[in-house]
Parts: structure tokens; C-alpha cells; sequence
């Protein structure tokens, strides 16, 4: 199969006791296959509802995407992709990279899902270090497809997502994927192999570096996917509708297409088409109760809300991940509109479900203020199937008092072992993989994060969270986007600025955000400089700290020069 690498260095984890009594269970492997089976068998008639690139709203159910996917699997078999081989996809969130989701993997190839927000040097890189030899996109993302074609070493053949009256061939010769996969008879007897072998692969956003690719096995997408739909994570129940707006091709939309599928809901996809009106359509006309994203996806549909005066339907509750949940978002959601926030935090190399900010008993004796606060100022509480610990510096294990900030160490089964292609593990000697997050750990299992070990910023020798001061500022009126960086200092080494992007046809007066920060943090945390600017995102929505950094590097230092040259006139 794929390289993916052997299983973690859990302690005791490839050690077998001859003197343990065997169960006598059977041996039935977990496998993506099964999932795409169950949800056509168990709840075939449910509805799966498509927007696409130019193409009118697609409806069909669970069996209509197992006799779909089926012809998919043909398809590729018939170009000659076996067991073993990668293909690539480079697509929205639409119902026919959904049906891949389950072709490929299911004869056992893996789906290699393509960030398309990437530049085209990683997308080109990705691509190679993939070494698949399909790649099917959708039609918007011809240009790009043309542009890397060229620095393309394995990609023969191109197939677009889309029916025969819309697929341009264009300088990559593509074909349709309407057209091909209606040749072919679907397959239902699907194969078994395996459960650890290979079924899709994942790269990280490569903020730094190239990215890291990350192959998640049958058995760890099943695993993930049955933990992410208990109460204590998502809930999802045969009753919802659930529309996935973190992207296809990011870490599988944070496992939910698998998760949904098990769980007989009803599942919208939105296409690329994330503006607050869109989605808003969706929501009321397809009943959508649960939708997760990056935050200011859901501050556009917030916005949207407030100009239209429009409700949220149906909308019960919203999982918001990728960046710090703004205060202030969170509580016109639960308090005008009724709709739960909850916060998450994972990361590709966690396939990504990490923790879920999900309440418990204990926090509801205490009343809604406390539930909200926990809820809204932390990423998430402890979920089966993941482990964490936080150390400081020298390895040791810290307390789970809330207060201890370490850097945030994780296990489980479905926790990368080694990056694709590499030789080395990821794990340390016991078998954590280091996450690069700071964290405090709270008695009751909440998570916080307190900030990137790279993005800690280290002040006359004493430590400042940005994400600290982020949190606060974007609750100041007007910010759209707060972002902190550590930049140069001549004396102190490094001290914060605060960069804002305000929402738009807003005015924002560094004054007033100043004074909005005062009150709210220690004296020496206040940021140096504050800049009015539009704030880069990374690729997966994140704010993107490295070009912030680059840009302002030295903005501090030119301040004082400016300021010298004014003084000496």
C-alpha cells in the first residue's frame, strides 16, 4: 500500500502476550467501504443536497451516492489505478468529491485531496510528492491546472469534475467526469483488505516549509469518524442537516462527510460559495442544524444576519476552528440567535478532531455565565481517542490546573506517527507527537491554547501570548480580524504590535482600540504599535503569522528612526 509508516511508539504497542486469553470475536476490518454500505443500507433515502461551480443544485441520497460511487471506483479501475496508487483531487465541496471520498479509498488507492489556496509552487510540490498519476478538479480550477502542468512528473491524466456540456479539455486534455463514470457498471462487492492501509492523504498548510503530507488509514478515518459524532464531540444524530464549510480538501472538512454518512443525516454541500447570502440560502431552504468553519466565514454570515435582519432557520449550532472564536461572535450567536458556538481545535496531523468545547454537568451547575466562558475561552475538553499532556521545557509533565502552560503533546489512534515519504518517526521515545501549541489543561479536561511556540513573543525575558491579545482586541467594535505579532527590538528584543482589519465600511481609530485594550491587560502586554491593514490567511483560513512577521519585521526600529530624524530637526 502507501508509505504511510508504521504504527505509533505507544508503549507496548507492537508487543504481543502469548499469555493473554484471545477474544472470539470476528476480524471484520474497518474500512471506508463500510461506511459508504451502511449509510445506503441504513438510511439510503436521505437526502445529499450539491451546490456546483455552474452547474444547477444537485439532490440525490445515500443509495444514489453508493450506485455513483460505485461507477466512480470502475472508472478509475478502467484507467488502471490499483490498489496502492494515489490520485489526486483538486475540488469544492461538492457531491462529486464526496463520491471520491469513498471510490477511491474503497478499491484501495488513496485520495491524495489537493489544497487549491495553496501557491502553485506547493501545489506543484504536493502534486509531485503525492506521485499520483490522476487528478480530477473542477472546472474553476482550469487555469491553475494549466499553469503547473508543465513541473507536473507523474499526472497523466485529467479529469473534470463536471458533465459533458461544460468540461473544457483546455491544454491538459481533460475529460469529463459525467461521461466517464457513465460508462462503467457500478461496483458493490467492494474489496477487503488491510484496515491499516493507506485511504487518503493530507498535507499540512506548509506555513513553514514545504508542506507535510499525512496519510490517514482505513481503520484511523472510521475510528475518527465514530468519535466525532458522539454527544461529547459533535452530537449528530439521524435528525440533522449538516452542511460542512471547512473545506473538502482539509483534512477530510474535519472527518464530517464520514461522520455525517454514519449517522443517517441530511448532508448540504455549499460548493465554494461562502458569502453570508449563500449560505444563509441553504440554511432556511435545506434546514441546516449544524455547520462548522474558520471564523470569518462565520462573521460574513453574521454580518449578513445583521444587515438582512434575517434568522438562522433550523441552526442549532455552529463549530468554529482554524483561529481564536472572537468573543463577541460567539455571544450574538448563542444570545440574538439562539445557535451553540463551539470551539475546536485539531490539526491535519490529527485527522484533525483534537478537542471540542462541549459542556458537561459539572460546568452547567455553574451556571450559564461559567458554561459560556469555558466554552468560549477554551478550544475544547478531552475526547476518547485522544491524549493529551502539556511539559515544560525539560520534558516534564505539568498539572492540569488551568493555569500550567506547556507545550501540548498528543497520541491516539488517529495521531500521525511519521510524515508520508519520511524515514524518521514524529513521536518522541513514548510516543507523543509535539503539536508545536502552548496550553494550560484545566481540571475539568478543558483545553486552552494559549499560543504557537512559534508565535510566543519573548519580551525583556518575561512571555506574552498573542493569542491572548487577539481574543480581547477582536471583541473591540469595528474588528473584523485581530492579529499579533513579536517583531524587533532594540532593547526589549521583542515586543508586540497589533494589527486590525476592520469590517467593512467601518472606521476604526487606533485611539479607541487602545483604550478598549487598557483595561483588559497587563501594562507591558500592550502592543507597541497598532496598524490598520488587511491581515493575510493562510490557506486554511488561519492567519497567516509569517507573512505578518516578514512584512513588519523591522517596523518598530524605523519608528524610533523616524522618530529620531523628527526630533534632530
Amino acid at each position: 500500500m502507501t508509505d504511510g509508516g508504521k504504527r505509533g511508539r505507544h508503549p507496548d504497542n507492537n508487543k504481543k502476550d502469548t499469555t493473554m486469553l484471545k477474544g472470539t470475536m470476528q476480524q471484520t476490518p474497518l474500512m471506508i467501504s463500510g461506511i459508504l454500505t451502511h449509510a445506503a443500507l441504513a438510511h439510503g433515502d436521505r437526502e445529499i443536497v450539491s451546490r456546483l461551480v455552474d452547474e444547477p443544485i444537485w439532490r440525490y441520497d445515500y443509495a444514489g451516492l453508493a450506485t455513483r460511487t460505485g461507477q466512480a471506483a470502475a472508472m478509475l479501475r478502467s484507467l488502471g489505478v490499483k490498489a496502492g496508487d494515489m490520485v489526486s483531487s483538486m475540488a469544492w465541496n461538492t457531491h462529486r468529491h464526496f463520491e471520491l471520498f469513498f471510490a477511491v479509498p474503497g478499491i484501495g488507492a488513496v485520495l491524495h485531496t489537493a489544497n487549491p489556496r495553496l501557491s502553485d509552487e506547493q501545489i506543484i510540490y504536493t502534486l509531485n510528492h503525492a506521485g499520483s498519476g490522476v487528478l480530477l478538479f473542477d472546472r474553476s480550477f482550469l487555469a491553475v491546472v494549466e499553469r503547473v502542468r508543465p513541473r507536473l512528473e507523474h499526472i497523466q491524466t485529467f479529469i473534470m469534475l463536471s458533465d459533458a456540456e461544460r468540461t473544457e479539455p483546455g491544454d491538459v486534455g481533460a475529460q469529463s467526469y459525467e461521461t466517464l463514470i457513465a460508462r462503467e457498471a457500478p461496483i458493490t462487492d467492494w474489496p477487503q483488505f488491510d484496515e491499516n492501509a493507506g485511504a487518503m492523504l493530507c498535507y499540512t498548510s506548509g506555513t513553514t516549509g514545504n508542506p507535510k503530507g499525512v496519510v490517514y488509514s482505513h481503520r484511523s478515518v472510521v475510528l475518527h469518524a465514530m468519535a466525532a459524532g458522539l454527544t461529547g464531540a459533535f452530537g449528530f444524530s439521524a435528525f440533522d442537516c449538516i452542511m460542512p464549510c471547512s473545506s473538502l480538501y482539509h483534512a477530510t472538512a474535519w472527518g464530517v462527510p464520514f461522520t455525517a454518512a454514519i449517522n443517517g443525516c441530511k448532508f448540504v454541500l455549499p460548493c465554494d460559495k461562502m458569502d453570508g447570502a449563500s449560505l444563509q440560502e441553504l440554511i432556511q431552504n435545506e434546514g441546516v442544524t449544524f455547520s462548522g468553519g474558520v471564523p470569518t466565514i462565520w462573521t460574513m454570515y453574521l454580518n449578513h444576519l445583521e444587515r438582512t435582519g434575517e434568522d438562522t432557520g433550523k441552526l442549532k449550532c455552529l463549530v468554529i476552528a482554524g483561529s481564536a472564536v472572537p468573543r463577541a461572535l460567539a455571544e450574538k450567536f448563542e444570545t440574538k440567535y439562539g445557535v451553540s458556538v463551539r470551539q475546536l481545535w485539531g490539526m491535519t496531523e490529527t485527522s484533525p478532531l483534537g478537542v471540542v468545547a462541549t459542556p458537561t454537568p459539572k460546568l452547567a451547575a455553574m451556571g450559564e455565565a461559567a458554561t459560556n466562558e469555558a466554552i468560549w475561552t477554551r478550544q475544547g475538553r478531552l475526547q476518547f481517542g485522544i491524549e493529551l499532556k502539556i511539559v515544560d521545557e525539560a520534558g516534564n509533565a505539568l498539572p492540569h490546573d488551568g493555569v500550567s502552560s506547556g507545550a501540548l503533546l498528543v497520541r491516539g489512534p488517529w495521531t500521525v506517527e511519521r510524515y508520508f515519504r519520511s524515514e524518521t518517526t514524529a513521536l518522541d521515545a513514548d510516543g507523543w507527537f509535539d503539536t508545536g501549541d502552548i496550553a494550560t489543561l484545566d481540571p475539568n479536561g478543558y483545553m486552552r491554547i494559549t499560543d504557537r511556540s512559534k508565535d510566543v513573543i519573548k519580551s525583556g525575558g518575561e512571555w506574552i501570548s498573542s493569542i491572548d491579545i487577539e481574543n480581547i482586541a477582536v471583541a473591540c467594535p469595528g474588528v473584523r480580524i485581530a492579529a499579533v505579532v513579536g517583531v524587533t527590538h532594540e532593547k526589549w528584543e521583542e515586543r508586540p504590535i497589533l494589527i486590525i482589519e476592520p469590517h467593512d465600511d467601518t472606521e476604526i481609530c487606533i485611539e479607541t482600540v487602545l483604550a478598549f485594550l487598557e483595561p483588559q491587560i497587563v501594562k507591558w502586554w500592550m502592543p507597541d504599535a497598532v496598524i490598520i491593514d488587511s491581515v493575510p490567511l493562510t490557506a486554511t483560513g488561519k492567519i497567516d503569522k509569517k507573512t505578518l512577521r516578514d512584512r513588519y519585521r523591522d517596523h518598530l526600529i524605523e519608528l524610533e528612526e523616524s522618530a529620531a530624524d523628527a526630533a534632530s530637526l
